[in-house]
């Protein structure tokens, strides 16, 4: 039976008996959830209605939570998909999981078969080993849009194949990396999975689409196809995304989110630096212009969001707003900017850096592996861009004419710009430890990292008494703790050894020498440099009591930049209409927004991570909804900002008349 679509209105106007009804399903067989929530009321919007349902879960007893879990089946052979009543039971779920005709059902095939069979028997391992039943959302998991099995075999459009749901591998891979977790913190991701089914039967409650969401993710899949690495490279065959500066992958890559931004209503080129740049006009004479964007590129075996969301998003949004011929009183500028991650010539924020004309002649002879410098890379692109009959392309015999012309073009005057706006994935755990949707910025911190080396004496492993040893490697992990300990209980103060070597070592000698990185950051420069302070004297007097010897290089030193209290201001209160608590927290990462706090206010918007907050990495994930409540935050700001400037603009005239 369907239950009929509801508002968040006529949710808050039953009463509690109506409340229930109207949302029973939501956990199965556990009203106590919506009769706990039910005190609450009136909810402002579905979100802040979906994190009382998530609060209330997450805060529960352990044995309430256990209800909840296992009132979800086992995931079944395939999997479950919404229908009227939003859930089909496990056991009515049909596989469309084959390895031969896609007409031939699932279960007619040998190789289906034995796959089911393992995965039975890893859901057996897992009930197990927690206790309970392994919970997979599966839709919206893996960047789908919709519940369902795939492995590739069906035939159908782009779109439909996207949609098509989590594969099969996947659900394994899943199933078995979380089988790695401790008890405890599985239980929480249990009951994470169980909340994410309740959001996903919400919104087809409430009609909620998630339409700008949706679209980003299916944008991000479509960049992903184009990888430097072939299908198949990563560990068990999964697919591997590289994207670096100017390769043949990074410049297809331009083509795709060019072309998505002339779809939607903007102009559009690719600059010398690789940059994509789209502006949606104002018809304002003199209009300044707001900057939003961030990069494209990626590190090596990446996630598909890092960067890229932020490009997206926002030409989705000026796609809706073309189609309404909604006007601004600045121009709005999507940038796509081409490296931020300094991959293929070690130089972080190149694309940003062209912007603030931070581009000197030391980064442009840097040499990539294969011993091209940074110099003739971009000045062959520029040749292509002509050949291609692109705006701005040249061809001009003297590389440094060319690169002091495409520079000056390239920068921006601080004195046209209204600010610049990034929305990024968080790439960490406090949103979703959390369980917040979005956090806005406080600033991005400031870092210092040195390399450690360490010069002890080398001895036979057995005939060197314990007292008498002069161990490098035994000085390492005494630093190695007290970094630890000194960063720990400090707000935004982490500290990370990242790299710890022991050069040519062997089971059998006593390390006379060690290689140690050490990097500390904060979103306060004085609590960093005190807690650099700190460790830089310890780790001189452990070498001194261990007649070590130890010489320390300094080899990256960045200041913290903070976002604008102005623009930390609007997205908060962007959040707070909307209905979702208010996270402010400092960025450990380091982000374009850095660079562009060089010639502009600066802003940063984060979407929480999925999978345990993880980035840099294949299991990176974001859903569509939250992607779509930044979206929301984000136009929200934007709209504040433009009601400001048409007030400026009117002023101005006022003047002149």
């Amino acid at each position: 039976m369907m239950k009929r679509k509801i508002t968040i209105e006529q949710l808050n106007a039953e009463d509690d008996d109506g409340f229930l009804v109207a949302l029973q399903g939501l956990y199965a067989h556990n009203e106590w959830v919506i009769r706990r929530i039910s005190v609450a009321r009136p909810f402002v919007s579905a979100p802040a209605l979906l994190h009382a349902l998530w609060r209330c879960v997450s805060t529960a007893t352990e044995d309430e939570q256990l209800t909840v879990i296992r009132a979800h089946a086992d995931l079944a052979d395939g999997a479950a998909t919404l229908d009227d009543d939003w859930t089909v039971p496990a056991t009515a779920a049909r596989s469309t999981v084959h390895d031969g005709n896609p007409d031939v059902p699932g279960d007619a095939s040998a190789a289906a078969k034995a796959r089911r069979e393992a995965l039975a028997a890893e859901k057996r391992a897992y009930h197990k080993r927690f206790g309970f039943p392994f919970v997979l959302a599966v839709e919206g998991h893996d960047s789908r849009a919709a519940s369902g099995w795939s492995d590739g075999a069906g035939q159908g459009s782009r779109d439909a194949e996207w949609t098509a749901g989590i594969s099969f591998d996947s659900v394994l891979a899943t199933l078995r990396r979380r089988m790695r977790a401790q008890r405890r913190d599985e239980l929480a991701e249990a009951v994470r999975q169980v909340n994410r089914i309740a959001e996903l039967r919400l919104n087809h409650l409430l009609g909620r689409q998630a339409f700008h969401g949706r679209e980003v993710m299916r944008w991000c899949e479509l960049l992903a196809e184009h990888s430097e690495d072939r299908p198949g490279d990563g560990a068990d065959g999964t697919p591997v995304l590289t994207c670096t500066y100017l390769t043949p992958t990074h410049r297809a890559c331009a083509v795709l989110i060019m072309g998505w931004m002339l779809q939607a209503g903007m102009q559009a080129h690719v600059d010398v630096f690789g940059n994509v740049i789209g502006r949606y006009r104002s018809s304002v004479a003199g209009a300044r212009t707001l900057i939003t964007g961030s990069h494209y590129d990626t590190v090596r075996n990446g996630g598909k969001y890092d960067g890229r969301v932020g490009i997206l998003l926002p030409i989705s949004l000026i796609a809706e707003m073309h189609r309404r011929g909604e006007q601004f009183p600045f121009h709005i500028d999507v940038i796509a900017f081409a490296e931020e991650e300094g991959v293929r010539f070690k130089t972080s924020f190149l694309g940003s850096s062209a912007l603030t004309g931070n581009i000197d002649d030391t980064v442009l002879a840097r040499a990539d592996e294969t011993g091209q410098t940074l110099r003739d890379v971009i000045v062959t692109h520029a040749a292509q861009l002509a050949e291609a009959g692109r705006p701005n392309g040249r061809v001009i015999d003297d590389p440094a004419t060319l690169l002091h012309l495409a520079l000056r073009e390239a920068k921006r005057d601080p004195a046209t710009l209204v600010a610049f706006l990034e929305v990024h994935i968080e790439q960490g755990p406090v949103l979703f430890t959390e369980q917040l949707p979005v956090g806005v910025v406080t600033a991005i911190s400031g870092s210092k990292r040195y390399l450690v080396h360490l010069t002890g004496v080398a001895g036979h492993a057995g005939a060197m008494p314990m007292d008498l040893r002069r161990d490098a490697a035994a000085a390492a992990a005494e630093i190695t703790l007290y970094v630890e300990q000194r960063c720990s209980g400090v707000p935004t103060l982490v500290g990370t050894v990242g790299r710890l070597e022991v050069p040519n070592g062997s089971v059998n000698v006593v390390p006379g020498r060690c290689l140690l990185s050490v990097d500390i950051r904060a979103g306060d420069d004085v609590v960093r440099d005190a807690a650099v302070s700190d460790v830089m004297t310890r780790i001189q007097a452990i070498c001194n009591r261990r007649g070590v010897l130890v010489e320390t290089e300094l080899i990256l030193a960045s200041d913290t930049v903070p976002c604008a209290a102005g623009l930390q201001s609007r997205f908060g209160r962007a959040l707070d209409r909307l209905g979702v608590p208010v996270r402010y927290l400092p960025s450990g990462a380091g982000h374009d927004a850095v660079e562009m706090s060089r010639i502009a206010d600066v802003g940063m918007l984060f979407v929480r991570c999925g999978n345990g907050g993880i980035s840099h990495n294949p299991l990176e994930t974001v859903s569509a909804e939250d992607l779509d409540l930044a979206g929301e935050a984000f136009r929200d700001t934007v709209d504040g900002l433009a009601a400001e400037e048409w007030r400026s603009v009117a002023e101005l005239d006022r003047i002149r008349t």
